[in-house]
């Protein structure tokens, strides 16, 4: 069965490209996988302004990015089987031109239930960017360690823009309205369905769709819930979103109201983090194949709790036992852990997903979709579970962090050990 899968496999991958993938492919996946990155990251010096012109609280605009990571979640459980069964363009197309009009609804939005209305459409649309580039990497590199390392690629590519977005966002709030920063977003929805139109290959042949239905579509999910691979490493990526989201979600307000950063330079602040994430994913690429994907998985998440043991350490000697002297030295102290726990989602992301959907061929779409499901319910939860909290204090923020890093080397405990091996016994089938 397992070279019978392979053979398909490989049918499908010479059809789309007979001479190989070429190398445009990850960079294309990348930038249209980066809508929903840049959708976070850009408005984040934002909040502070957007909480004046609203005339509201710090609490409701953070609730916006909940609202935004639930629209994710929900979207990503339709576009996946959707995809499964109409083929990956057209999902695709569709998803990125809501986008594009739930953005420019966004950038001229009288209040805030209007502005959170929109977001939440525009979610629904990014979605489809979320989940349908890496099942088209399934599609064309079924073997798990070629995989991790194409998503590596794809991880570099999605990186870039999601750099430069914050420091846009922050030269926006300097100079002009944070309105702006949609009308940008709406323009880069635009673009992207233009790549789909003329640039995307499909890379689901029709012979390979499958049925929707309701009893289907629930038994497709009940069948990987039911797997403890997919189920294990996709918490594995869930609990690095709560992470990674948990920082996003409060890292604006206590570098800006607490520290004192310009939106600018806490742009410039989230482009070092970015960059060291990106750095992480190409030390991926590079020692996937050479190291064991799940010996891979299982260092960084080592080293990611230690950063966020580290960062708790700090922010609470700073708020209980330091004096106001020790402040400048403790903000060095908490970017330097900050590092250290989110550097390593860079290694993560990849081994994790392909974790995921290594033995689920034809259920790709589907199982993407599920995963990016629980990554974004995760999110929501951490941005929920902080704006519960003053920003008085750095502590929710390092707290959150922390316990998804426990959470992290749980699940990864929990994974089957037989499992790698048995996939790469199915790759070379």
């Amino acid at each position: 069965m397992a070279s019978a899968s392979v053979s398909r496999e490989s049918v499908s991958q010479s059809a789309v490209f007979p001479q190989g993938v070429p190398g445009w492919v990850p960079l294309l996946l990348g930038f249209l996988t980066a809508v929903g990155p840049i959708s976070t990251d850009i408005y984040l010096p934002a909040f502070p302004a957007m909480e004046d012109t609203f005339h509201t609280d710090a609490g409701n605009v953070q609730m916006t990015l909940s609202i935004w990571f639930v629209g994710l979640a929900i979207g990503q459980l339709s576009v996946g089987p959707l995809s499964d069964r109409y083929g990956r363009r057209m999902p695709m197309l569709i998803g990125n031109l809501i986008y594009t009009v739930a953005s420019a609804v966004c950038a001229f939005a009288p209040d805030i239930l209007t502005f959170s209305i929109a977001r939440f459409v525009a979610s629904l649309g990014a979605s489809a960017s979320l989940v349908i580039p890496t099942a088209c990497v399934r599609d064309m590199v079924p073997d798990r360690n070629a995989g991790a390392k194409m998503l590596s690629r794809l991880v570099m590519v999605m990186g870039v823009v999601p750099i430069l977005a914050p420091m846009l966002g922050g030269l926006v709030v300097a100079v002009a309205s944070w309105r702006v920063i949609f009308w940008a977003s709406a323009a880069y929805g635009a673009i992207c369905v233009l790549c789909v139109l003329f640039l995307l290959p499909e890379t689901l042949p029709f012979q390979k769709r499958v049925a929707l239905s309701p009893v289907t579509l629930v038994t497709r999910y009940l069948t990987l819930l039911r797997d403890r691979g997919f189920t294990s490493h996709a918490m594995v990526t869930g609990f690095s979103t709560f992470m990674q989201f948990s920082y996003l979600t409060a890292a604006s307000f206590v570098f800006i109201k607490i520290f004192g950063f310009s939106p600018l330079h806490f742009s410039m602040l989230f482009g070092v983090f970015s960059v060291f994430m990106i750095g992480a994913s190409q030390v991926n690429g590079i020692l996937v194949g050479r190291i064991d994907s799940a010996r891979l998985l299982q260092g960084a998440v080592i080293v990611s709790l230690l950063g966020g043991a580290l960062l708790v350490a700090v922010v609470a000697w700073g708020k209980w036992y330091a004096g106001p002297a020790w402040r400048h030295d403790q903000v060095w102290l908490m970017i330097g852990a900050m590092l250290l726990t989110l550097a390593p989602t860079g290694i993560i992301f990849p081994n994790a997903m392909m974790g995921a959907l290594a033995d689920h061929p034809s259920l790709a779409g589907a199982a993407a979709a599920l995963a990016g499901t629980m990554q974004y319910v995760m999110g929501a939860l951490a941005g929920a579970l902080l704006g519960m909290f003053p920003t008085t204090s750095a502590l929710p923020m390092a707290g959150c962090m922390f316990f998804g890093t426990v959470m992290m080397l749980f699940v990864c405990a929990l994974r089957p050990k037989a499992l790698e091996p048995q996939s790469q016994e199915s790759g070379a089938g």
